[in-house]
């Protein structure tokens, strides 16, 4: 089973990456830029036996690693 994960800052976090994509944008004639934010994706490959159980250790690796959850949220997707 393969885990998708999005990782991305919660709302009210600054993003000084989104916001230097935005000023990079500008500067390269596009208009009408408003917000950026930028995130991670992550694919990883499990060994598990059903999605609950593939979803679960997603979960544990995002709480443990993947994710700094003071200031990240993340979504997990499942694919057979």
């Amino acid at each position: 089973m393969k885990a998708k994960i999005h990782v991305t800052l919660k709302n009210g976090v600054l993003d000084v990456q989104g916001k230097a994509v935005a000023a990079g944008l500008a500067g390269l004639g596009f208009p009408g830029i408003g917000d950026v934010r930028v995130g991670r994706y992550v694919e990883i490959e499990l060994a598990a036996k059903d999605a609950a159980a593939a979803e679960a250790q997603a979960k544990q690796m995002c709480e443990k690693l993947l994710a700094n959850t003071v200031i990240e949220n993340y979504r997990i997707e499942i694919a057979g």
